[in-house]
């Protein structure tokens, strides 16, 4: 039962392996009973159904990939990118695009040889980390894959040997991935023999790993996409057409993918490259798609490339900070764009072939020495950490220790890095692409439309939902509002929508997309500089996109705009990789231009913490410990707290919320060791009552006694509870409780005005509650807003206990503890420290000390989250108090 823990993992397991059984099943199928003359399954038929597998192959391996087993993420992830690309180009033969003869065979060969080599590669690595399943899966497809290239020339001999690879791929996964579902149904009572998840060498390197285990796959796609434009270049096939296309654009797919995922695991620069990567591809796709469609071979402007191969370049001089061979790979891809700027007809040209020729090479051996290093404790050098070492012998260049906390938004945490470097490389390259003129041309038969669309286009809304993801709205609106725009007006001008026609109706369109972004260089007045300059020079674009549609376009005006927007985006895509790099050295942005009290200057009013950090909940606990107070995370909101310890803490925050006298604060605690010194005045029945219900989403209100003057709240005591009753509570969250620990008990009242909504987000805080606040412990969002239960004790002498509320925790179970409880007390079992004489000890209390709440024992014991709690005079009122969210 050592795998009982892994039921999702055995079901992911079993989706994949089976998935891939199920697709060697059909292609087995279909290579032994067709003949030359006559298909068993019609190609388009084929082609569908290989697509739905390889989606669900693709799924388990996406499921995989956050889990650090990175060979059965690549395998999944490859077999997937095969069976999708060949697929489509089936489904392009069954439709009469292609000719099942020859054209079958030119369209098919590059790609089959591509993945050959990647699975071949993938095998040897698994066999070197002794994961011998996934070694005999990956060489049996290997060896289908080139047998079905032989079959290609001589059907006889091919297609029985590629059905008799897949035979073996069905057996053999159809046994391990039913033994792994019924691991997952049966939880963990039916393990079938062989059919263990991981080794124990497996298990090491995934638990000891925080790495990024999708690169193999973007090194898989190219490698694909360079065999498809190297195999023209050696003769294997005439040319590039349009049968190439699905292999291509099934790259750049995946490698979009690969982007997104790389974001996941914090790795910037990766997710940069294959970003940019994934441009390539779908361009390389759209030329040979046009030149089938066009007869023309298309023709690429010499400003695009050339800005890529500077994109390029600087990408591979901050990749050399991770290790050279990262850095030395990248200078292929600046060759290659040189060689696409050289050469006019760029991709059918040789020099361009001959630089991708020279691509699938490298890429094969960073496929061997990544895939290697990442599953084996010894290591393939690469220069990890050369520069590292000479930069650390300067103190003007300081490296960024890249960990996941290096891309922790300003305002908290987030599952993804920030994605303005990709973002603002793509706004350079569009800007370039559309510099160049389509006069007296056709325009499909220009090579810009692919630039434009999927560089301003589709990246930027990637960027764009990354950005929102990371709670970054502004930019993110503007990410996504470009985005839309650079589409659009691609589309129209230089996707042959466009025509000849000028005129009012094009104009209000853009007229439109004008007022939007004036907005948005508002917005940017609050953000930074640099954000406002870039929203106004895409105005100057946009303006230059509006008298062009008029037909009063001044000659050079949209060369000089673009071309401003351009250097700009340039600025803002170095200075994001610079800041994210180096410590020391920087680029600034600017302030906000306008600053409003609660808006606009947060971070530089209060420290913003993410809670995530201990170093964090310190730094906020030496906040209110100095008599400050501070904004924190719950399980539902977030809540307003200050130090009991301190009374004009205490009296501040009371302030802040303009409460009126009916809505007091509450008291938590984070243990009940902090009542210990006052023990004897709780009642043991209350007593033994707290301690089975806390640590948790409970608030009791009980009556008022001297204790409170324990905590050293002096006059401050007013503004806890009601002269009758308080609310109490010890929360169930780790940050929380950490922080009470550190500063001793604290009185809570929610972080937002009386009569305004709860506050779910720690953005919220400071825009309501201004620079009334000292300190903000970030989370994020709040995870939901379910109140606590309250609890009436002010009766529990009498064996009685009444609900104000019913919230997270159920009423039932409430009932159940307090008579557990009750039962104990019946049967004579008190609590071991009331067993001396009750009456006795509560004449022979002490009187209340002045403590401070720094001095009160207070150990962290309770994780997990907690509910912001009411403390109304819940003795007198049955409502809740503002802070005990709905």
């Amino acid at each position: 039962m050592a795998e009982s823990a892994s039921d999702s993992e055995s079901l992911h397991y079993s989706i994949g392996i089976l998935g891939i059984s199920g697709g060697s099943l059909l292609l087995l199928v279909d290579y032994y009973a067709s003949t030359p003359e006559k298909a068993l399954i019609p190609a388009t038929a084929l082609g569908v159904v290989l697509l739905v597998i390889a989606a669900l192959v693709a799924y388990a391996g996406l499921c995989r990939s956050l889990s650090h087993n990175v060979l059965y993420t690549t395998l999944c992830l490859t077999v997937s990118a095969l069976w999708c690309g060949s697929g489509l180009v089936h489904i392009l033969a069954g439709e009469g695009i292609i000719s099942e003869g020859n054209g079958l065979r030119n369209a098919m060969v590059p790609g089959l040889a591509a993945f050959t080599l990647a699975l071949l590669i993938i095998s040897l690595v698994s066999v070197l980390h002794k994961s011998f399943f996934l070694c005999f899966i990956s060489l049996s497809i290997c060896l289908a894959c080139a047998h079905e290239i032989a079959g290609l020339v001589k059907v006889n001999f091919g297609q029985s040997a590629t059905a008799a690879c897949y035979l073996l791929v069905c057996f053999v996964c159809a046994y391990f991935g039913s033994g792994r579902l019924f691991f997952y149904i049966s939880q963990g009572k039916i393990n079938l023999p062989g059919t263990g998840l991981l080794n124990k060498n497996s298990q090491q390197s995934a638990q000891a790993q925080e790495q990024n285990n999708v690169i193999a796959v973007g090194l898989v796609m190219n490698l694909l996409s360079a065999s498809v434009l190297a195999c023209p270049l050696l003769g294997v096939v005439p040319e590039l057409f349009s049968g190439h296309v699905p292999w291509l654009w099934t790259a750049g797919v995946f490698q979009l993918g690969v982007t997104v995922l790389s974001y996941r695991t914090m790795d910037t620069l990766a997710a940069t490259f294959y970003g940019f990567t994934a441009i390539l591809k779908f361009s390389e796709g759209y030329s040979a798609l046009v030149m089938d469609l066009t007869n023309q071979v298309p023709y690429s402007p010499v400003p695009f490339p050339t800005v890529f191969a500077v994109l390029f370049f600087v990408l591979a001089l901050f990749s050399c900070t991770r290790s050279l061979v990262d850095g030395l790979y990248l200078l292929f891809f600046v060759a290659y764009s040189i060689a696409i700027a050289a050469q006019p007809r760029g991709f059918f040209q040789g020099g361009t072939q001959g630089v991708q020729a020279a691509i699938f090479v490298a890429s094969a051996l960073m496929l061997l020495v990544t895939l290697y290093n990442q599953v084996s404790q010894k290591k393939i050098p690469t220069g990890e950490s050369v520069l590292k070492n000479l930069l650390a012998r300067s103190n003007k260049f300081t490296l960024r220790t890249q960990d996941k906390n290096l891309h922790d938004p300003y305002l908290g945490y987030s599952k993804y890095a920030d994605a303005e470097v990709l973002g603002h490389g793509c706004s350079v390259l569009a800007a370039f692409a559309i510099t160049a003129s389509v006069a007296n041309q056709d325009p499909l038969a220009v090579l810009i439309l692919p630039w434009a669309v999927v560089s301003g286009g589709v990246l930027q809304l990637l960027c764009g939902s990354v950005a929102f993801a990371r709670g970054k709205t502004l930019e993110s609106t503007t990410f996504i509002f470009y985005g839309i725009m650079w589409t659009v007006w691609g589309l129209t001008r230089f996707g042959g929508l466009y025509g000849d026609v000028r005129g009012f109706n094009i104009a209000v369109g853009i007229i439109s997309f004008m007022v939007f972004n004036i907005l948005v260089a508002v917005g940017t007045l609050f953000l930074n500089i640099a954000w406002f300059v870039y929203a106004v020079t895409f105005e100057l674009i946009l303006i230059s996109f509006l008298l062009d549609a008029l037909g009063v376009l001044p000659y050079g005006y949209d060369i000089g705009v673009t071309i401003i927007f351009g250097l700009v985006s340039f600025y803002f895509f170095l200075a994001n990789i610079l800041n994210c790099t180096f410590e020391s050295l920087q680029l600034p942005f600017g302030g906000p231009l306008i600053k409003w009290k609660g808006f606009g200057g947060g971070r530089d009013s209060c420290p913003h913490l993410p809670a995530r950090k201990v170093s964090s909940v310190k730094q906020i606990a030496d906040i209110m410990k100095n008599g400050g107070i501070c904004g924190v995370p719950t399980d539902t909101v977030y809540v307003l707290v200050a130090a009991c310890n301190r009374p004009d803490a205490v009296e501040k925050a009371y302030k802040v919320k303009k409460q009126a006298q009916e809505r007091p604060m509450s008291l938590w605690l984070s243990s009940l060791k902090q009542l210990e010194p006052v023990k004897q005045q709780i009642n043991p029945l209350l007593w033994d009552f707290m301690e089975v219900a806390w640590p948790s989403s409970i608030s009791l209100v009980i009556p008022r006694a001297p204790w409170m003057e324990y905590f050293g709240l002096h006059d401050s005591s007013k503004y806890i509870g009601t002269p009758q009753s308080i609310a109490i509570r010890n929360p169930d969250c780790t940050v929380v409780n950490h922080l009470i620990s550190l500063v001793g008990p604290i009185a809570v009242t929610s972080a937002n005005p009386t009569g305004e909504a709860d506050t779910t987000h720690h953005n919220q805080v400071y825009a309501k509650l201004g620079d009334k606040v000292d300190g903000v412990l970030c989370d994020g969002p709040s995870p939901e807003n379910i109140a606590s239960t309250v609890v009436d004790c002010t009766k529990i002498d009498s064996g009685q206990i009444g609900f104000f509320r019913v919230g997270l925790i159920p009423k039932s179970k409430v009932l159940q503890l307090f008579e557990e409880i009750q039962k104990r007390h019946q049967n004579g079992h008190l609590n071991v420290g009331f067993e001396a004489d009750i009456t006795d000890t509560q004449s022979d209390s002490t009187e209340p000390t002045t403590q401070t709440g720094s001095e009160i024992d207070s150990g962290l014991s309770q994780p997990t989250p907690a509910d912001s709690l009411s403390s109304l005079d819940l003795s007198q009122h049955g409502n809740m108090d503002d802070e005990d969210e709905s």
